[in-house]
């Protein structure tokens, strides 16, 4: 997979991180894209690439793991959705901080490290 945002980062470094260190690294893309969407658009948008590109990384670590591809699968979609199309999951900006927010708690705890 050729990166974009990312391109010193490898498959083998990413998945290094436990499964919460990536998806609180995700989530702090997300957060940015939050953060930004009114301030400065284009900032935003980067913010979300660069979000998906970690989480299509993610994606690929998981294709071992059909439970966990399938709710990264869906997650994406409702990324997308959410931010560039009509919202059809009714996701909101606090749904999205309280989701990857605890995987930011998840991913300090030392107790949570699979």
């Amino acid at each position: 997979m050729k990166l974009l945002h990312h391109k010193d980062l490898t498959l083998e470094r990413w998945q290094e991180l436990s499964f919460y260190e990536q998806m609180a690294n995700i989530g702090s893309e997300v957060f940015r894209t939050i953060s930004w969407r009114q301030k400065n658009p284009q900032y935003s948008q980067l913010a979300l690439e660069r979000a998906l590109e970690l989480l299509d990384l993610t994606l690929e670590a998981a294709v071992k793991s059909k439970s966990r591809l399938k709710e990264l699968a869906r997650l994406r979609e409702a990324l997308i959705d959410y931010f560039l199309f009509d919202n059809t999951f009714r996701s909101s900006d606090e749904h999205w901080q309280k989701y990857f927010g605890a995987f930011n708690y998840a991913a300090k705890n030392p107790a949570a490290k699979r």
